[in-house]
């Protein structure tokens, strides 16, 4: 017999893995799967989306509402990202990670940094971050399924998705003076990774994030993801990255309001 999971996915490549972290680091809100608490059945809904700096979703809910209830009886849990675009929503990629989830202690530092990225992604949070009643997830991945469009199948492992290493922290530690100087003095620059890098269109793009792989961009509800050219090998590295790449693309005839 012919072996169907051989024909159907794909060897995962650094295409593959680039696609994927795309997906996961653009999404705004996604599908959260969980495991009703007395009856067992799946329970489907929809949450906002930020990312942590290594990469793992980061998820902010009310202690009311009946996923959270779920995620504190049984971390089990998926979370579908992939926004469709027009015509078929199934020939547009999207990703489906398995995780188990965390809540993150208030007060805690790692509580504060997921609040920093998910509120400078997600800034209409502010109206609700701080009531009592709201708790912080990190969704840590423990596999995933991508699906790039018809044909195009592919598995991945933690390892395929979260950023390892001393960089993380160092880089997190100075991310958001880095953010704050960048969204101040040089917004000419941060259009030009849009425009250029992520061909990306309009024009209000800031930066929400930095990471060593990559920023995140965003201008109203549009968003997108630009990578470095390497992934960085020290925190000190970011602004020289940052100086080559407004260079590069001013060279090739980028610049605000192109």
């Amino acid at each position: 017999m012919v072996d169907r999971k051989k024909d159907v996915i794909r060897e995962t490549d650094a295409e593959a893995v680039r696609l994927a972290k795309t997906l996961i680091r653009s999404a705004r809100f996604g599908a959260l799967a969980v495991i009703e608490p007395g009856t067992r059945a799946p329970l489907a809904s929809r949450v906002g989306v930020a990312t942590d700096s290594d990469g793992a979703p980061l998820i902010l809910v009310s202690m009311l509402s009946a996923h959270t209830g779920a995620l504190l009886a049984d971390p089990r849990c998926s979370l579908l990202v992939g926004e469709p675009g027009k015509g078929d929503p199934l020939a547009h990629p999207r990703i489906t990670l398995v995780c188990r989830a965390r809540r993150l202690e208030h007060g805690a530092e790692e509580h504060q940094r997921a609040e920093r990225r998910y509120l400078n992604r997600n800034p209409k949070a502010r109206l609700y971050a701080g009531l009592g009643d709201f708790s912080i997830f990190r969704l840590e991945p423990e596999r995933a399924s991508l699906n790039g469009g018809f044909g195009k199948a592919y598995l991945l492992d933690r390892a395929d998705l979260i950023i390892a290493g001393p960089i993380v922290e160092d880089l997190a530690a100075g991310e958001q003076s880095a953010l704050d100087h960048m969204n101040a003095d040089h917004l000419d620059a941060i259009a030009v990774y849009a425009l250029h890098f992520a061909r990306a269109e309009g024009d209000g793009w800031v930066a929400t994030g930095f990471d060593a792989e990559g920023m995140d961009l965003a201008a109203g509800d549009s968003v997108c993801r630009v990578f470095f050219p390497e992934p960085l090998k020290a925190a000190r590295d970011l602004r020289t990255v940052l100086v080559d790449m407004a260079k590069t693309g001013r060279a090739a005839g980028y610049s605000q309001g192109r």
